[in-house]
């Protein structure tokens, strides 16, 4: 599954030339991020309500697709299937969604050797078309989101740390370091809420087709932005009174010993998955195509996925401030440079 800001020739030969696409596009994106800020209680540090640090927030929820321009082959095999995960694929793989490893090597491991040993599960791979590397993955989003709240959560850590005993450029340091995780963990979020990036289908059905549903390999180029575009773009002062206050994640149970946070993200992409046969549905009704009396329904479908990612990413932002400790280790260094800097300094 799975733009960048180029010509259109460059993006259409982009989009053909990788078995990603992307979600929602570059306005989209930006909504979701917005959203999730306005979500925010006050109990978050205020330089998060800056103007400055919105519009920055802003734009680094186009980042990770920013980085697809490049034709850099490490770049172009690490970076598309964060944003995808093909909830199908696992069944071939013998993994149940409850088993799934919270470890992205353990899970990559498991899933090359579920291949090895059934490769009659899977289909096959043309070289040709796998010059990154890429075909024989399932995605990543999971695993992209849970490991952007671990680092958010680290920054908040050693923000705290830094209030307490750095200066204050280590103190704005650590803010823009927060800032540009925010901003980009949000593509993630957003990528999860757009249902074409938790399927198989992704750039319209494939495989058995009982329902009838669309083909084209449009489909998903159109749901990202096209049709929201087409229909009277994205309303983000709308959506924002509609959102929700941001509360924090739950804490579930943990039976295979993973974090609740691990938990949390493949909850909410099961939730997203569960809307891919609705998504089709609709387009199969017309309400996706634009001129016709009935949009309004397939407008409301995705307003309603923009505000779910919206509201989610609010949520782990909230949840990794909430729970981040001062950075123990760190504030031992300080104390003992301060210290340091005191027996040091010229006595009176």
């Amino acid at each position: 599954m799975r733009r960048s800001l180029v010509s259109l020739f460059a993006l259409a030969t982009l989009i053909l030339a990788s078995p990603a696409a992307h979600a929602w596009d570059y306005e989209g994106h930006r909504t979701v991020n917005r959203l999730a800020l306005a979500s925010l209680p006050k109990e978050m540090p205020d330089f998060l309500r800056t103007p400055e640090a919105a519009t920055r927030i802003a734009f680094l929820s186009g980042e990770p697709d920013r980085w697809k321009s490049t034709a850099e082959p490490a770049l172009r095999h690490l970076n598309p299937p964060d944003h995808f995960f093909d909830l199908e694929d696992l069944d071939a793989a013998g993994m149940p969604l409850s088993k799934l490893s919270e470890f992205r090597y353990v899970f990559t491991a498991q899933l090359a050797a579920a291949r090895a040993a059934h490769p009659e599960r899977f289909p096959s791979i043309d070289p040709d078309k796998n010059q990154d590397h890429t075909r024989e993955l399932i995605g990543f989003l999971p695993w992209s989101i849970a490991e952007s709240f671990a680092k958010l959560k680290a920054e908040f850590s050693y923000l705290k740390a830094y209030e307490e005993h750095g200066t204050p450029t280590e103190i704005a340091n650590a803010k823009a370091n927060i800032i540009y995780v925010m901003g980009v963990m949000g593509h993630y979020v957003g990528d999860a809420a757009q249902p074409l990036h938790t399927t198989k289908h992704h750039n319209g059905w494939v495989g058995e087709n009982p329902g009838g549903y669309t083909t084209s390999r449009g489909f998903h180029a159109w749901i990202d932005g096209g049709f929201m575009l087409k229909t009277g773009g994205f309303p983000v002062a709308e959506l924002t009174r509609r959102s929700k206050p941001a509360a924090l994640l739950p804490s579930p149970a943990q039976p295979n010993g993973r974090s609740a946070n691990f938990e949390n993200v493949l909850a909410y992409l099961s939730e997203q998955h569960a809307k891919v046969e609705p998504l089709y549905q609709l387009e199969k009704n017309g309400a996706f195509t634009a001129g016709k009396a009935d949009t309004a329904k397939g407008r409301a479908f995705l307003e309603n996925q923009l505000l779910t990612a919206g509201q989610m990413l609010g949520r782990l932002w909230l949840t990794a401030w909430r729970e981040a400790p001062p950075d123990t280790y760190l504030l031992s260094q300080l104390v003992q440079r301060k210290s340091t800097e005191t027996s040091s300094a010229p006595k009176p």
